[in-house]
């Protein structure tokens, strides 16, 4: 769908929203992070940026025993990932910054069972992906329903159908999906944080400025016919 140009549905995410940020560090650190890394982010950089104690985050976000201000990396080797993956499981870094967020929140939300896969998972946006779906319990076993066979034989997928419900509802999958794609956006690009949030000052700054030119213009010009 992505490489063909295809209208993905917007993540709707939002960085201002601290919470959302807090479910998306949490939900990756149990479920993705023993496969994918984050080697440009510091575990004491995400606490500080997320409003979380370095004792939060070393207590129940670190599960290799790095210490608070060393970069968040996974203990799988990158041998032992090509061997059960048949390539290493990529880092995650900047991960929203080459794909884009939306493509990151349907990713998450287009596994399905798939018996030809060596590991018994596709995904409709990444085809023939390597990885298994690490969301499944959350989300459920959807199945997938194909349409007639084109001009090489293929099959498409037209559409997922949940055949088994997983622990949340879908709407409250939507928000994990899009909880976890917040924290990658803000993991590509943790300044952007603080850019936002001075952002107001400078815009309040402008206007402050404005008014004091637009008097002062005023003084200058009073006498002036």
């Amino acid at each position: 769908m992505a490489a063909e140009g295809a209208h993905l549905p917007q993540a709707g995410t939002d960085l201002g929203d601290r919470a959302s940020l807090q479910r998306g560090a949490r939900d990756f650190m149990n479920y993705c992070s023993g496969c994918h890394s984050l080697k440009y982010m510091r575990y004491s950089r995400m606490a500080e940026d997320l409003g979380l104690s370095e004792e939060d985050v070393q207590d129940n976000l670190n599960f290799t025993g790095a210490k608070a201000g060393e970069q968040i990396r996974v203990a799988l080797t990158e041998d032992d990932g090509t061997r059960f993956f048949g390539k290493a499981p990529p880092d995650l870094s900047v991960i929203a910054r080459v794909r884009g967020s939306d493509w990151i929140y349907n990713y998450l939300k287009s596994f399905y069972l798939d018996e030809s896969r060596p590991l018994g998972w596709n995904n409709t946006l990444f085809p023939n992906v390597s990885m298994p779906n690490p969301l499944w319990e959350m989300q459920g076993l959807q199945h997938a329903e194909y349409g007639p066979a084109d001009a090489t034989g293929e099959r498409p997928v037209e559409k997922l159908v949940l055949a088994q419900p997983g622990t949340q509802t879908p709407a409250q999958f939507d928000q994990t999906a899009r909880d976890i794609t917040a924290f990658l956006e803000y993991v590509g690009e943790p300044a952007a944080l603080k850019r936002q949030s001075l952002g107001v000052w400078v815009l309040l700054f402008l206007a402050f400025f404005t008014f004091l030119a637009f008097l002062l213009k005023k003084e200058y010009w009073r006498d002036v016919k």
